[in-house]
């Protein structure tokens, strides 16, 4: 028989899921921006499904969702630093859930920051591309890179209140809450279970019978 190859430990799946990510949201955001900008004018609306998803292209000179403009090298700055954090922390990744919030909030950094470091007008100081618009959910130009920030800021709360750490285990107070939940559930089945007549049939009596 053949020998099976040994599966891949937790840490290098969640590692490929991160890098896997990252490079995704990079590219689909790189690719986008460049798209829009060889092909909208700048400031110019068209509106795809009414006003529900609107394509503005603008350049923003601050922080996600137009922010803080006027800072730009501030934030190039503080966008260099959080990547390499995510880089460091990345390390200590087990759980497929961290590794999906670390590789989107790494592929959405990187898309911003690459606009900071790369356009116009200058090295660290260049204007990030947004351009898609929803005024119904919020007044502010976005891109895919902020989409997937926010995304992975989502995911965040979810596992934190969930209580799942890095390396894939739970904490205390989570496993309490579903030993509580669990133990709850079974003391009301026991009391279901043991109602007179709950379920229950005496031997030998026979089924109630209605007169035509």
């Amino acid at each position: 028989m053949p020998e099976k190859t040994p599966a891949q430990p937790p840490r290098v799946r969640a590692l490929v899921v991160v890098a896997v990510l990252a490079a995704a949201a990079l590219a689909l955001d790189q690719f986008t921006k460049y798209l829009v900008v060889s092909t909208l004018p700048l400031g110019e609306q068209v509106k795809v499904l009414g006003d529900l998803l609107i394509l503005q292209f603008v350049k923003n000179p601050g922080a996600a969702f137009s922010l803080a403009a006027g800072s730009t090298w501030i934030f190039s700055i503080l966008a260099a630093v959080v990547t390499v954090v995510i880089i460091v922390f990345a390390r200590r990744i087990r759980s497929m859930g961290w590794a999906v919030v670390f590789g989107l909030l790494l592929g959405g950094v990187l898309g911003n920051l690459t606009d900071r470091l790369f356009r116009e007008p200058s090295f660290g100081l260049g204007h990030v591309i947004d351009f898609i618009s929803t005024p119904w959910m919020i007044p502010a130009i976005y891109n895919v890179a902020d989409i997937c920030i926010v995304s992975s800021m989502g995911l965040f709360i979810i596992l934190t209140i969930r209580g799942i750490n890095l390396d894939g285990t739970r904490s205390v107070s989570a496993k309490s809450a579903d030993a509580a939940d669990a133990t709850e559930q079974n003391t009301a089945d026991a009391a279901a279970d043991a109602a007179p007549g709950a379920g229950t049939s005496v031997p030998g009596a026979e089924p109630n019978r209605s007169d035509a």
